[in-house]
């Protein structure tokens, strides 16, 4: 990264957004570089969905009730090998990317088949560049600007860089490189905060399940995950400790109402894997509607082996959660805190992951949520000594773990302004070795939020995404 320097010379590219590229770099518009697909009758092709993370990906169709939705291929269009894809609708926000080979494409995607001169790879980085998006905004159209759409005829006229072919190459393949680079880094940290999080969850488990008296007396529960707590302890279905549903934003909210939205990719089990997103009602997912306060723990229901669990810790106005969380809110007899560990503690989450439905999105009811069983001593002194005992215990985790994340936060953010000051011309990598590709490990577990786009919406599949 030291070798990077700028280009010799510059001139005025002519668009505020892009400024000034390399004297050797022309600007042409997209109907110059691409030409649109529209091609149907292939309905023996694999179904293409995109990511917002990953881009363009062959789709999982072992789930039974994908398989049914996907019954009728007859309108949907094929993509080629290297064609770019992107979902009309959310374009603006990076839904785009190389299709990995021919494929089905939902009619709610644009296929642009690149020129002989293009390489797709470059421009799948420029086209998920904060700036670009900007201008997809600016070109798209529609009633609801969160449901505005990016048409082929505007395209085709959004101007674009325009590198010599040769160096298109040169930099998707650096940034290909710097991408394993960073996942490989990112993966490692990522192992690193799960052996922590199992050294934390261990005290957490011990303490929620068994007390702090190691001579109590202790009574069987009949309860395969929690065979035994301490005697004078109260074991009840979950629902018998919570209060109140939490409320949810109505469609007549106003439309610049601004709140901070969590979903299931901003949250690991007891902490924060990203910051809540600033945004307005407007241009919220659909998703962002149930209002969180300070004492409430948000347990995901959909893809639970991510054991995404977190308790809301001080006041913070204006929070959103997703619909995908179910947003639990304790009597008075439980301390707050005091179940937010319960439910993250490891043998509750397994419980809640045997008791989800589906293969590749496995997901439990709120009502199925509500059945299974909790204890609690009935004495808030009790409890409190609990979480007084938690909080000494996992200090030390929590401040490792606060580090660990710190540091991904930051690794994507220079990865993000890298890709941005390459594509554009900011820097010159004509000269930068690249390293051979290496064979990654099998993606694992570790993996799972990595790859995880946030609600599992985010996987957008065309028609089928719109709400």
């Amino acid at each position: 990264m030291d070798a990077l320097k700028s280009y010799p010379a510059y001139r005025d590219s002519g668009l505020p957004w892009l400024g000034k590229v390399p004297e050797h770099w022309d600007v042409r518009r997209n109907g110059r570089l691409f030409a649109e697909r529209v091609e149907t009758g292939f309905e023996d092709l694999p179904i293409l969905e995109v990511s917002l993370r990953t881009g363009v990906r062959v789709r999982d169709m072992e789930n039974g009730a994908r398989k049914q939705q996907m019954a009728d291929r007859s309108k949907y269009k094929r993509a080629a090998k290297a064609d770019i894809a992107y979902n009309m609708m959310r374009m603006w926000q990076g839904a785009v990317g190389v299709a990995p080979v021919d494929g089905l494409i939902s009619p709610a995607y644009v296929v642009a088949r690149p020129f002989p001169e293009v390489d797709p790879r470059y421009y799948t980085y420029l086209f998920r560049t904060s700036a670009y998006m900007r201008e997809v905004n600016k070109f798209s159209r529609g009633i609801v600007s969160d449901r505005n759409r990016l048409y082929w005829d505007e395209f085709k006229q959004m101007p674009s860089a325009f590198p010599p072919t040769e160096e298109q190459t040169r930099i998707a393949d650096f940034l290909d490189d710097h991408g394993r680079r960073t996942t490989r880094l990112i993966r490692n940290k990522r192992r690193l905060i799960g052996l922590l999080n199992e050294q934390k969850q261990a005290i957490i488990n011990r303490a929620v399940t068994r007390g702090l008296n190691p001579d109590a007396p202790m009574k069987s529960t009949g309860i395969d995950w929690m065979p035994e707590v301490p005697a004078h302890w109260d074991v009840k279905p979950l629902k018998h400790w919570l209060r109140e549903r939490a409320k949810a934003l109505g469609d007549k909210t106003p439309s610049e109402y601004e709140f901070d939205y969590l979903d299931i990719s901003c949250v690991g089990t007891g902490f924060l894997t990203a910051q809540p997103e600033r945004m307005k009602f407007e241009n919220a997912p659909s998703r962002a509607r149930q209002i969180v306060q300070k004492g409430d723990t948000i347990l995901s229901t959909v893809r639970t082996y991510l054991k995404a669990v977190y308790f809301i810790d001080g006041d913070w106005p204006d929070l959103i959660a997703s619909t995908g969380f179910a947003v639990l809110r304790p009597v008075e007899r439980v301390e707050p805190r005091l179940l937010g560990y319960v439910l993250q503690s490891s043998t509750f989450i397994e419980r809640v992951i045997r008791a989800s439905i589906g293969v590749a999105y496995p997901a439990i009811s709120e009502g199925r949520l509500g059945t299974l069983h909790v204890a609690f001593s009935p004495d808030l002194a009790e409890q409190k000594a609990i979480l007084d005992h938690i909080a000494a215990e996992t200090a030390t985790f929590d401040k490792a773990i606060e580090k660990a994340q710190s540091e991904i936060t930051l690794i994507r953010e220079y990865r993000e302004r890298l890709i941005a000051d390459v594509v554009t011309g900011k820097l010159d990598v004509r000269n930068i070795e690249i390293a051979a590709p290496v064979d990654d490990p099998i993606a694992n577990e570790d993996d799972a939020l990595e790859e995880f786009d946030g609600d599992e919406a985010e996987v957008m599949e065309g028609a089928d995404a719109e709400e």
